[in-house]
């Protein structure tokens, strides 16, 4: 049987955690944070769990996992 290959693009943006469960972080972090409120980038920094409808999606494009 040949190999998956793993979406390099997923690989970047998604990490599992020890029970399975698949992490992400936020959008509208990276630039542009003078205009943003303390709190706002606070929350941003924080990773959140993907949402149940697109679980399935993810693990697809990552069939061995993420470190």
């Amino acid at each position: 049987m040949p190999k998956l290959k793993t979406h390099k693009g997923a690989q970047k943006r998604f990490r599992m955690t020890a029970t399975g469960k698949i992490k992400r972080g936020h959008s509208h972090a990276r630039h542009i944070l003078t205009k943003k409120t303390n709190k706002r980038k606070r929350y941003l920094d924080v990773d959140v769990l993907v949402a149940d409808g697109d679980i399935d999606r993810v693990k697809r494009m990552l069939p061995y996992g993420r470190d």
